[in-house]
């Protein structure tokens, strides 16, 4: 029997999950609903719906790895403000079910570390991962090693203040990049504007209470010509530019990407703007040592992080990507 190996990203939305063999390939994949309203226990039961769509008899599961957005503990959810667990023993339990190794991380770390390791940040030991989305979140790998601070918290990008007294961020804070260009963020951008009288091609999707603009649906209306969403999202780009500014001074990083729903989507109309952007505001020296990309994994970057930490966890390297 072949080994095999399976990757998750258990975001507050949707459950993506991958079968790797043992070259590191992508053989299978599914999707499910997290049901993140229901409660944890049916989260957990989507996430093994999952994982059983993907076993396949004509090989031995080995091992699973697993990114999670939250504040994550060897393994244990601490919290997770996309999902309903809290203290949450997911990695125990994954082993219990399957009887076999589990390993789970922070999202974004995780991600990180796909770019890192299969990605364009291959043969990088200083980086930065910039991921746009629903929220924004990121990852540091500092000397060949992420970094994750005194308490395993660091990296939390989207939490960097760009605007002083700018518009309240879910996290209590005001100005967080998070607040200003994440895809939560645009949308609320568009409603206060398209309640003040301007005009944009979705009015009418605003329309509808607790949506949330699709990445696809941004791109189209900007390549469109769209007054407004060319507004709003240059001015996004802005800001993302003066984090990537941030970050270079701070960490003299060889490169800086972006990844996310967002950046997967308009990342080729935005990446320039964000260059120019960051290129007026960091150190020339430093800008210069730096390059500020796009992750060419979409959302497979999670799914190959939560397949390196596997790797990690059981000291092996697959061959493949």
């Amino acid at each position: 029997m072949n080994d095999q190996y399976i990757g998750l990203d258990i975001g507050g939305t949707k459950i993506l999950g991958a079968l790797f063999d043992e070259e590191g390939k992508i053989i299978k994949r599914s999707k499910k609903q997290s049901k993140a309203d229901k409660g944890e226990e049916v989260i957990f039961a989507q996430v093994c719906k999952v994982i059983d769509s993907l076993r396949d008899d004509s090989g031995r599961l080995v091992a699973i790895g697993a990114g999670v957005p939250g504040v994550i503990d060897h393994g244990r959810i601490l919290f997770s403000p996309n999902l309903s667990w809290k203290d949450y023993p997911l990695e125990e339990k994954l082993v219990q079910r399957y009887s076999v190794p589990a390993y789970v991380g922070n999202d974004a770390n995780v991600s990180l570390l796909g770019v890192w390791k299969h990605g364009i940040g291959k043969g990088c030991s200083n980086l930065v991962g910039f991921f746009v989305g629903t929220g924004i979140g990121g990852g540091i790998v500092v000397n060949g090693s992420i970094f994750g601070g005194s308490t395993g918290g660091a990296g939390e990008i989207g939490h960097m203040i760009v605007l002083p007294d700018g518009p309240l961020c879910g996290c209590g804070a005001r100005g967080c990049l998070e607040s200003l260009a994440s895809k939560t963020a645009i949308t609320k951008i568009f409603q206060s504007q398209v309640n003040r009288g301007r005009k944009t091609c979705f009015e009418e999707l605003l329309s509808k209470e607790g949506y949330v603009l699709k990445s696809s649906h941004l791109k189209e209306a900007y390549t469109g010509g769209d007054s407004l969403t060319v507004e709003v999202m240059d001015r996004a780009a802005d800001y993302l530019g003066i984090a990537a500014a941030s970050v270079i001074n701070l960490l003299n990083p060889q490169l800086v990407v972006f990844g996310g729903g967002v950046m997967e989507a308009m990342g080729e109309l935005l990446i320039e703007r964000i260059r120019a952007r960051a290129r007026e505001l960091a150190i020339p020296s430093l800008f210069s040592a730096c390059r500020i990309e796009l992750s060419e994994l979409g959302d497979d970057a999670s799914l190959f992080g939560a397949v390196s930490l596997i790797e990690d966890g059981l000291g092996i390297t697959l061959q493949g990507r």
